[in-house]
């Protein structure tokens, strides 16, 4: 920001200088709003973990910027202890703000649990009080009608109540995997014209659809109303800011910073599917991680032939040549919901029941991921699932009667066929999904996968759990990591899972990575807390705490840099990571650091020691290891 003069430094009286939370029993449908000054708390994050200390609710907000000029503005962030990760949980869904702001509030808070399923209705009409109502619902029927799952509850709720609305509306829904498992999501869509569109939005990492369900009696949220708010839109005010700063008006540098998701001429695609396909090379993980053993030469030719040449030719071909590009529902340049008709491709879920399950073709690969959709499963934490118990199943570890299925995985890559075996992979993938739901065989995952694997390793032995990549928190807390191969996604961080965390392909000392890592989750925390979308990082990272600076004044601004890493350290003060349980996340660590010496020639002192300690005492060199990261995290995020 340039000089400015001292009329100009006073703060912009253009936005409320309070936050309003409404706060629901669900059980009673009784409510009370609690208002709380902008400089005591500034978003969903940090009156999440407040409000889910005092109340064990669950809490859905917008930030700041909800319904302003700002590109990416509108996330509806989702907070509280997650069945899961058994800790503090922060989850986000791209555009479902921009309709929740409609409501006059900044964030809704369920608690209490509804005495059976029931929905939830919230509508404000012209200013006046919100109107609320729980009314129950035979859920059990509505997800085995229609279009089944989620779609067929957001169906029944659209029809049942668009009516009430005299604005958009918008539905937040989960599935059958809610009330069995603890790793469901929570789905909404983009309504246009008072109709459901295609483009799936997901607040799925933490299972917060399960803790919606079981312990709230949530199967469903409808929100609306027509309540103006005094939001920041001056174009011509925020394009001198972003001057002043890039030497480019704001939509010039959300156009630069967003390429990737878009198109990125570099490598001839877009989105986070096409962009992460066509540059891992030799990083590509397949067939339950076992690719991370095979030489480079075979993982090269796994990604020449089985991706780029066909799993991403048919991405490109379908999707981007088509330009079947959407928003989430707010107006953004970057379209980065990438469609094939009711197909949306992302890179971690095509990836967890794509080639992680031996699946390399985008037929297959849709069936899939639309039914563990469907299901309302985060799409993540149930393909790593999914990885591990084919492999298992491949292995003999386990019965196809175990499972509850009729057939084995095609898990070797000599004479794979990338059609007919990944389709075949693909029906047995949905085969285990529906066996997890009805809980067939000896599946059980209602207190999650890791005490299951755990259980059945005592009986099984070791191999059961080895074969499980995810880090673990507490006593039966875990996350299926982020699908990146580096050691970056198995720190022991307060919340792993999302990009809390550094995830970088260089190798830094552990301990170096531990202050990274601190460094990123702070980060993260602007944009989470001020409900901006992560794609938009390149520049809201920088420019959010001038914008607030700019908005509530110097004194407000200095309050929001200091409570990030006051927010931090509260989080990280819970952290209750631990050790690693499975061999498998040892082989990803010591494997990255050998494919860094000997494929990209890395010979730095402390890479060649960390090689030669896991060669001499694996075990001892993986503990060693986890611990100088996590004193890294703990000398970042200390207070003082």
């Amino acid at each position: 920001m340039t000089e400015k003069t001292q009329e100009e430094k006073e703060p912009r009286k253009v936005l409320d200088s309070h936050i309003k939370a409404l706060v629901v029993d669900s059980s009673s449908a009784m409510y009370k709003t609690v208002r709380y000054p902008v400089g005591e708390y500034f978003g969903p994050v940090d009156l999440g973990l407040y409000h889910s200390t005092v109340y064990n609710s669950l809490n859905i907000g917008t930030g700041l910027m909800a319904g302003s000029i700002f590109p990416g503005s509108n996330r509806l962030i989702f907070t509280g202890f997650s069945p899961t990760w058994t800790g503090f949980y922060i989850s986000s869904m791209g555009g479902a703000g921009l309709v929740f702001d409609n409501l006059g509030i900044d964030m809704l808070s369920i608690s209490g649990k509804a005495p059976e399923p029931s929905i939830l209705i919230l509508n404000r009409v012209h200013g006046e009080e919100i109107q609320i109502r729980v009314e129950p619902c035979d859920i059990k029927t509505i997800w085995k009608e229609g279009r089944m799952g989620v779609y067929s509850l957001m169906d029944y709720v659209a029809e049942q109540y668009r009516d009430e609305y005299l604005d958009e509306f918008r539905i937040l829904a989960t599935g059958p995997a809610a009330a069995s498992t603890d790793c469901a999501g929570i789905v909404s869509v983009p309504v246009r014209k008072g109709e459901l569109t295609y483009v799936d939005t997901w607040a799925g990492r933490g299972g917060f659809g399960s803790k919606m369900v079981q312990e709230h009696g949530i199967v469903a949220v409808i929100y609306g109303g027509t309540f103006l708010d005094v939001d920041f839109r001056d174009r011509s005010v925020a394009d001198k800011w972003f001057e002043d700063r890039y030497q480019k008006k704001l939509a010039a540098k959300d156009l630069e910073s967003t390429t990737k998701y878009r198109f990125d001429p570099k490598v001839d695609t877009g989105g986070t599917f096409g962009v992460n396909f066509a540059t891992m090379g030799g990083r590509v993980m397949a067939f339950n991680y076992d690719t991370m053993h095979w030489s480079e030469d075979e993982r090269l030719e796994l990604h020449d032939t089985f991706i780029k040449k066909h799993y991403l030719k048919q991405f490109n071909e379908e999707t981007i040549k088509k330009k079947q590009n959407w928003t989430c529902g707010e107006p953004c340049v970057a379209v980065c919901k990438k469609m094939n008709n009711e197909f949306k491709k992302d890179y971690e879920p095509y990836q967890t029941m794509g080639p992680l399950i031996g699946v390399f073709d985008q037929r297959a690969a849709e069936i899939i991921n639309h039914h563990a959709d469907t299901l309302g499963f985060d799409a993540i934490s149930i393909g790593g699932v999914l990885a591990w118990l084919m492999d298992l199943l491949y292995k003999g570890l386990i019965t196809k009667e175990e499972l509850g299925v009729t057939q084995f995985p095609i898990f070797r890559r000599e004479g794979f066929s990338v059609e007919t075996d990944s389709m075949h992979n693909a029906r047995l993938g949905i085969e285990i999904l529906d066996a997890i739901v009805e809980r067939k065989g000896i599946l059980d995952f209602s207190q999650g996968a890791r005490r299951w694997g755990r259980k059945l390793a005592r009986h099984r032995g070791r191999a059961v759990l080895d074969a499980f990549l995810y880090t673990s928190f507490g006593r039966r807390g875990y996350m299926v990591p982020n699908q990146y191969w580096t050691p970056g996604v198995l720190s022991p961080m307060p919340i792993m899972g999302k990009y809390y965390m550094y995830y970088g392909n260089d190798f830094v000392h552990p301990r170096e990575l531990g202050h990274l890592n601190a460094e990123r989750f702070q980060q993260e925390l602007i944009l989470d807390n001020t409900g901006i979308c992560r794609f938009h990082r390149n520049w809201a990272e920088e420019m959010m705490p001038e914008v607030i600076g700019e908005l509530w004044g110097n004194e407000i601004k200095e309050k929001f840099i200091k409570s990030l890493s006051q927010i931090a350290y509260n989080i990280n003060s819970r952290n209750n990571s631990s050790l690693w349980e499975s061999y498998k996340n040892v082989e990803l660590i010591e494997t990255f650091l050998i494919r860094k010496h000997e494929v990209e020639g890395n010979n730095h002192p402390d890479l060649l020691g960390w090689i030669d300690y896991f060669k001499r005492d694996r075990r001892t060199a993986a503990i060693d290891y986890w611990y100088e990261v996590h004193k890294g995290i703990g000398e970042a995020l200390n207070e003082f």
